[in-house]
């Protein structure tokens, strides 16, 4: 079992039934999902890259990577229906606690200038979005074989009731928000 799931069950849930005021620790908020996606403009002039795209979300997630289409034309764009334009993966049980994980630990720290986490990505229910500015903060990457830095945006859906929950889930498990 993964250590921020452990940590969840033994240590976060009693904690928060405390400090939320919950009766019962069925209430505590969880994790539901993580979605993690990619745009990217050059895929209009060439779509072989979401090819190299796909390997490298794959490699950071540990499950394949879908490609995304554009759902209507934009002509001043120069965009058609049905042209690829991204990359999509969603993550859920096992895979999204060790992403998480790696996420706090490992690539929040490496990013350049960081200072936490806005507090401005809640949405009102409790889901967090985050964006970030290029994929080689992840120890999964090969620094050498990448042709061009991407951004990523990343959504982490939790099934907290209001986002004064969500936040208090998210820095119980490790989230660095911005004091």
């Amino acid at each position: 079992m993964n250590r921020l799931k452990e940590k969840y069950r033994k240590e976060i849930v009693p904690h928060l039934t405390k400090q939320l005021g919950l009766k019962n620790p069925m209430q505590v908020p969880n994790l539901e999902k993580i979605i993690i996606s990619v745009t990217t403009s050059d895929a209009v002039q060439n779509p072989k890259i979401l090819n190299s795209v796909v390997d490298e979300i794959t490699a950071i997630t540990g499950q394949k990577a879908v490609i995304t289409k554009a759902k209507k034309a934009i002509s001043n764009f120069k965009l058609r229906a049905g042209i690829p334009l991204g990359v999509r993966v969603t993550l859920r049980k096992e895979r999204m606690w060790a992403f998480l994980d790696r996420l706090n630990s490992l690539a929040l720290p490496r990013v350049r200038d960081f200072r936490g986490l806005p507090n401005k990505g809640f949405d009102g229910r409790g889901n967090y979005n985050m964006g970030l500015k290029e994929q080689i903060v992840f120890p999964e990457i090969n620094y050498e074989r990448v042709d061009k830095v991407r951004g990523m945006n990343i959504t982490i859906c939790t099934t907290a009731e209001s986002d004064a929950h969500g936040k208090a889930l998210l820095e119980a498990l490790g989230m660095p928000f911005r004091k």
